[in-house]
């Protein structure tokens, strides 16, 4: 079936059972229990990745040797995304729910095949890294000259820290294996062993005497041994802890050769994921290297401002996220476009009222985040107010990145990775000008604020191509439900906000006189967020929001 006839009559007319007639309200309480379990772990996971960074700008700072850790501690990721990470959940996700039910052996063969050839295909691409590793850093760093980072660290580290390529991407097919039936606990709690791990490295790395020397690098530094070696155990152990889950689940890794039709077939859509990938890059490489030429520490800044802005989208959008991608990866497959419809919708609904009230505070208390959070170790106060800034003026961005990667996931249930990856040649061509701009407009340290402002404004963009284009595909989405709920959300959230600046402005002045600048900025965030959220629910509830019914009668139960 083309994309046309899928569109034009699926949506209305797809075929339905009395799994696809069940009421709303049970969907969403089924939904908001799944997530609401991953949201568990993804908050514990977050909140340790989170003591890991406070961790890791006390211990390295905001300047030359955090950027330099930054920008190599990414090549790994960006590797992996390249060959396995987005085809991960553009294809072989859809593969696997396909295979389970299509094959009699519930897909285990397959299953296994996969394994063998993405390991073989993660090895070999490790060595490959490996031996290019001066060239990708000059690529994101710049040479020796023209930089404020160390692309010579950034070598070295890179060097210990690109085998983590390999269980990046084994950790990665262990999870998408384990939620395709129907297990989604172990995976989301791994990575809080990597944090804790990691946390670890930093104290053996902190108790240390001396500093990494500079000038020359030297890979037998204990210091950058540490550092190095310990970071890509944490990742191994992350993909390590999941293989008893695998097992308890019914599934066995040994290696399996042979072929499947199935893989030849998602070759196409692969090449797409990987295209998509490749583009992002090309914003991702002008980003480091004007951050990286503006000031020292811009980039682990703006590393540290976007990890943070992930805090609330990983516990809530991740969660949701992971719960929906299997429903409608199977509503797809049985032609159920209906169903993929109102999935996709109510996705769009709880991620507004999940992250709306959150891009409120973040936007108000941005610049007491940073000072409260960062300000420790060998970050200044002012280094850490200009990364709470940072994050402060990027906030805005958070809703239309859920939005993009809960469209990006539609498409993929569609089989379609072409449109994804035009759209992303949209983004980032209306980010790179905008990124190009920030040194001509903005002072050195006042740069990274501008390249994070717009890269939220490249999701933007995203999100409302998107949102055409399915619109177009699928006919309607329930936009108007959407934008009801949009709206609802955002009286809520603006008022609680009001709320919260409100009491911090009543504190700010008396608490910095009698308890100093740090603990005044955390008093001054807890009790303003407090107050706002207070608000915000209070004010949701008195608009009626359908979405959150299951919720209200759950604490009226209780």
């Amino acid at each position: 079936m083309t994309s046309t006839d899928r569109s034009t009559g699926g949506a209305a007319h797809g075929p339905s059972g009395p799994d696809e007639d069940a009421a709303p309200t049970s969907h969403r309480a089924s939904l908001l229990r799944t997530g609401g379990t991953m949201a568990v772990a993804s908050l514990v996971s977050r909140v340790t990745g989170f003591a890991r960074q406070l961790a890791l700008v006390g211990t390295l700072g905001l300047a030359v040797v955090n950027d330099s850790y930054t920008v190599a501690n990414t090549l790994p990721n960006i590797v992996y995304e390249l060959l396995l990470g987005g085809v991960l959940s553009s294809v072989m996700i859809p593969l696997l729910v396909r295979a389970q039910n299509e094959d009699s052996d519930g897909g285990e063969a397959f299953t296994q095949k996969l394994l063998t050839v993405a390991t073989v295909v993660l090895v070999l691409a490790t060595a490959l890294a490996m031996l290019g590793a001066p060239l990708l850093t000059a690529l994101y760093l710049g040479g020796d000259n023209d930089t404020h980072a160390n692309p010579a660290l950034a070598t070295v580290l890179a060097l210990l820290l690109l085998p983590e390529i390999v269980f990046y991407g084994l950790g990665a097919l262990f999870g998408a294996i384990l939620n395709t039936r129907g297990v989604f606990g172990p995976f989301a709690w791994a990575p809080v062993l990597n944090n804790l791990v990691m946390l670890a490295v930093l104290g053996v790395y902190a108790a240390m005497p001396g500093e990494i020397s500079l000038d020359p690098v030297r890979m037998s530094d204990p210091k950058l041994l540490v550092l190095g070696l310990g970071t890509a155990f944490g990742i191994v152990v992350q993909a390590v802890v999941l293989l008893p889950s695998m097992r308890r689940a019914g599934l066995s890794w040994r290696p399996r050769w042979g072929w499947d039709r199935r893989l030849r077939d998602a070759g196409g859509l692969a090449l797409w994921v990987t295209g998509y990938v490749l583009i992002g890059q090309a914003g991702y490489i002008v980003t480091t290297r004007v951050a990286a030429d503006a000031d020292a520490g811009s980039v682990s800044t703006y590393s540290n401002a976007w990890l943070l802005l992930q805090v609330p989208y990983g516990v809530l959008g991740v969660s949701l996220l992971t719960a929906l991608l299997p429903r409608m990866s199977r509503a797809a497959a049985k032609g159920r476009f209906g169903d993929l419809i109102r999935d996709f919708s109510l996705g769009i609904r709880y991620s507004t009222i999940a992250l709306l009230p959150v891009i409120v505070l973040i936007t108000l208390f941005g610049g007491t985040i940073g000072l409260a959070l960062f300000s420790i170790g060998k970050a200044s106060g002012g280094e850490a107010t200009r990364l709470g800034t940072t994050l402060a003026v990027s906030a805005f961005g958070l809703l239309p990145y859920a939005v993009t990667m809960l469209q990006l996931r539609v498409f993929y249930a569609l089989k379609d990775a072409r449109t994804p990856t035009v759209i992303q040649v949209v983004m980032v061509l209306a980010k790179i000008p905008l990124l190009l701009l920030c040194p001509a407009v903005l002072p050195p340290d006042q740069v990274v604020l501008g390249l994070a402002a717009a890269n939220s404004v490249s999701f933007v963009v995203g999100a409302i191509v998107g949102q055409l284009w399915l619109r177009h595909r699928l006919g309607g989405l329930g936009t108007s439900e959407v934008l009801i709920t949009f709206g609802k959300t955002a009286v809520a959230s603006s008022i609680g906000g009001l709320a919260g600046a409100g009491l911090a402005i009543l504190l700010r002045e008396s608490l910095l006189t009698s308890v100093g600048m740090k603990a005044a900025a955390w008093s001054v965030l807890v009790s303003g967020s407090v107050a706002a959220l207070a608000v915000t629910l209070v004010v949701m509830k008195l608009v009626r929001l359908s979405e959150l019914g299951p919720l209200w009668t759950r604490l009226a139960r209780r």
